[in-house]
């Protein structure tokens, strides 16, 4: 049994190839397949069965896709209520692939009807467990209903004690969640790889013997989720079409002039240095880099099924096109170029000014003020004295809780602060990015409340 991690940084995912030199079961494909397709034929091998742990809340799946492109089994819960053909499985189901043996185990806490798969060659076993079991913790629990949420992390518990004892130490343990998806819950870990024995030892689901105080304990970590996960489980039961890849047909000078005025939402993607110096007025600043949160945040602030322009280089315009399609937004608008004035000459252009937090001490007026648009459990944790909190997946709603006057916006990395910035702007604010780590900030000499809040 072989094993290809394919990995979604991005969105702090992965999907699997597991094969046995001859057949292959993806799991947990994402939407653009042909990654999945380039591993296999790499391999040598043929995809003859595709497998959802659950259905998705942070990603449109490829695996119906995929599936219907090889002719391969779709191994979807019998008790998901779908909306396409697809080879029903269930709590101790066992299948072939290949010469591999793989058995469906109800692991439900993720998500009402999720599974895991443990893959077995001969002895050698594998733990693919999708939102359930994750390196040092387990998949968040309130995804479906708030209602339902302390009854999934009690499933949870026990289903994630089953998975083990069935799959037994040894086995090899393969997430999808965990790697900085908003899916996994506190207090997940950093690693790479693991198995179930080691998660016996260290993971907190395995090893806190008091159910309630686990519950408790999960509960109070679950931070803010991005909005856009609202469309993405009822996307993946009606059963998602393929991603459309292409570059379209970039804008004229014209028409990007037009979708300023109007108000459209125009992303530049250039890096936020470059941004601050010069960009168009009106238009946005989401950063795009390969592993950044330019998707997550994307999609979690923007106006939900808007019209969308991007505007950057053709590298960066043609990968922010894959990754946002991977959270159904597809076929956005281009401009290609990185000298804005040269994209839209008719357009006015506008800057601001970017700071450190040596900056910050020496030009930060009296009585001007400090926004903070991290998350407000960041903010609770520790804080700049007097600062404002509005965290940037809130702003577009409540911008009318931002104090008046010139604002100095950071937040823990630099990133949210250049996109909370430029939305500001856009709005008529006069800004100061702060373009440096909180981490850094007591050090350089920034007065920090860290008493609790």
């Amino acid at each position: 049994m072989e094993v290809i991690v394919i990995e979604t940084p991005q969105l702090g995912d992965r999907s699997y190839l597991v094969h046995d030199g001859s057949a292959a079961l993806a799991i947990d494909p994402q939407r653009d397949t042909d990654r999945i397709e380039a591993a296999a034929r790499e391999a040598g091998v043929t995809i003859t069965h595709v497998a959802e742990t659950h259905l998705h809340n942070d990603y449109i799946t490829g695996g119906l896709v995929l599936a219907r492109a090889h002719g391969a089994s779709y191994l979807v819960n019998a008790a998901d209520a779908v909306g396409f053909e697809r080879t029903p499985v269930a709590d101790g189901q066992t299948l072939r692939v290949g010469s591999l043996s793989v058995k469906a185990v109800a692991t439900p806490g993720h998500t009402h009807n999720h599974l895991s798969f443990i893959v077995d060659d001969g002895g050698k076993r594998a733990v693919f467990s999708g939102g359930s079991l994750l390196y040092g913790s387990v998949g968040r629990t309130d995804l479906v209903a708030d209602a339902d949420t302390v009854g999934l992390t009690r499933e949870q518990y026990a289903s994630v004690r089953r998975l083990a004892a069935e799959a037994g130490n040894d086995a090899a343990l393969y997430p999808t969640h965990g790697f900085g998806s908003f899916c996994s819950s506190g207090p997940a870990t950093g690693a790479r790889s693991s198995t179930i024995g080691e998660q016996l030892a260290a993971n907190h689901a395995l090893t806190d013997p008091d159910e309630d105080h686990f519950v408790r304990q999960l509960i109070a970590n679950l931070t803010d989720h991005p909005s856009y996960y609202a469309h993405m489980s009822p996307a993946n039961v009606r059963g998602p079409g393929p991603a459309d890849l292409a570059v379209p047909e970039e804008l004229g000078a014209a028409e990007l002039t037009r979708r300023l005025h109007d108000g459209e939402w125009v992303v530049d993607l250039r890096r936020r240095v470059a941004f601050a110096s010069s960009h168009l007025r009106g238009s946005v600043s989401f950063e795009y880099g390969t592993g950044s949160s330019f998707t997550t945040y994307l999609g979690w602030v923007l106006p939900w099924g808007e019209p969308l322009t991007l505007v950057g280089s053709q590298e960066d315009v043609e990968n922010a096109i894959r990754d946002l399609s991977r959270i159904g937004i597809d076929s956005p608008d281009v401009a290609l170029g990185s000298e804005p004035h040269a994209l839209a000459p008719q357009a006015a252009l506008a800057s601001y000014p970017r700071v450190g937090w040596d900056g910050v001490l020496a030009g930060r007026a009296a009585g001007d003020a400090v926004l903070d648009v991290r998350r407000a459990d960041e903010f609770a944790a520790a804080r700049i004295v007097g600062a404002v909190n509005v965290p940037l997946h809130e702003l577009l709603l409540r911008l009318e809780e931002v104090p008046a006057g010139r604002l100095w916006v950071h937040c823990s990395s630099g990133y949210r602060a250049g996109v909370a910035a430029s939305l500001l702007q856009r709005a008529g604010r006069d800004v100061v990015h702060v373009d440096a780590r909180f981490a850094d900030a007591e050090a350089a000499g920034i007065e920090l409340d860290t008493t609790a809040a």
